[in-house]
């Protein structure tokens, strides 16, 4: 069964180490189905196995994930359930850790989403794919 539209291939992640040189993780994903557009929204996270908590701001999002700016990422495939905030709007999230930048962010890929807030995350990238068609890009 292949991947379906919205969500990650298997191959290879490069991370970011200290240095900016990446280094291959294999077995991870990278490549994308869906366009990120920069947008910020508060993120709470909650880290399944551990309980460890993260808070931290979206600098992008797509229909498939999101990169969260944190200074305190949590570890590649770590499994979190997590709520981004914006506008008063929410949306709570099954999520797996996906790509890490050491002292800056981790990326998410989203596993689940209720109704409400699958509804609320397309209706948040209608809004930023119209403003960028807008903007001319």
């Amino acid at each position: 069964m292949g991947p379906s539209p919205g969500s990650l291939r298997e191959s290879n992640t490069f991370m970011e180490s200290d240095s900016g040189k990446g280094a291959k993780q294999p077995g991870l994903r990278e490549q994308r189905y869906t366009i990120r557009y920069p947008f910020a929204a508060d993120a709470e996270m909650l880290e399944l196995q551990s309980g460890t908590r993260v808070s931290g701001v979206t600098s992008d999002l797509s229909v498939g994930g999101c990169f969260v700016c944190a200074g305190h990422p949590l570890e590649v495939g770590a499994r979190i359930r997590g709520t981004l905030t914006h506008n008063g709007q929410k949306v709570e999230m099954l999520a797996v850790v996906r790509v890490v930048k050491a002292r800056f962010g981790m990326g998410l890929e989203f596993l689940d989403l209720d109704p409400n807030s699958h509804a609320t995350l397309l209706a948040w990238t209608r809004t930023l794919h119209k403003s960028r068609l807008i903007d001319g890009e």
